[in-house]
């Protein structure tokens, strides 16, 4: 008898086998950095874009070739802060096609083994492991396709922002010498 807590783990076994439950890791790990980057950009980037472009409009110099490198490097630091996980999302979503598949694989050699042991052709059993099989690679893609979508908009904002700032700090310095 299992703990209660364990019984949808073993019913996710049961139906798709332990690649579906790597699967199930995968995407809680995918889905947990994408809460992450959500916080991040409503909370932490906000605050240090602000404080950017307050240290920016602080500074007596904003035309020499030091000044404008120095621009640079603090709006590269920032948006590379917004960037940092994206191999690493990246990676996971490329990886959940693969897990789909290798549970596929490893389903369909089982389904053979049990009809090669059993002597029997039984199309319905044939059929229900062919289901079990599938399973991983639909949860895969399913996975995948959520996880490219948001890399997709993380990397639209990230372009968005890249320009903003630029745009904010041209402002800002307009704003202070008028």
């Amino acid at each position: 008898m299992l703990p209660l807590w364990l019984e949808p783990l073993a019913r996710l076994v049961d139906a798709g086998g332990v690649i579906l439950v790597g699967i199930a890791g995968v995407a809680a790990l995918l889905f947990g950095l994408a809460l992450e980057r959500v916080l991040f950009f409503r909370i932490t980037y906000r605050r240090a874009r602000r404080a950017l472009i307050e240290r920016w409009a602080a500074r007596p110099d904003h035309l020499s070739w030091s000044a404008l490198t120095l621009r640079e490097a603090w709006t590269r630091a920032l948006i590379a802060r917004l960037r940092r996980p994206l191999p690493w999302l990246k990676l996971l979503v490329g990886l959940c096609p693969l897990l789909g598949l290798l549970g596929t694989v490893t389903g369909m050699i089982a389904v053979f083994d049990s009809l090669a042991l059993s002597d029997t052709g039984q199309a319905r059993a044939m059929a229900d492991g062919v289901a079990r099989a599938t399973l991983p690679t639909l949860a895969g893609m399913a996975v995948a396709v959520v996880g490219l979508l948001f890399t997709s908009r993380l990397e639209q904002i990230i372009r968005r922002e890249d320009q903003r700032l630029h745009d904010r700090l041209a402002r800002a310095v307009e704003e202070s010498h008028a």
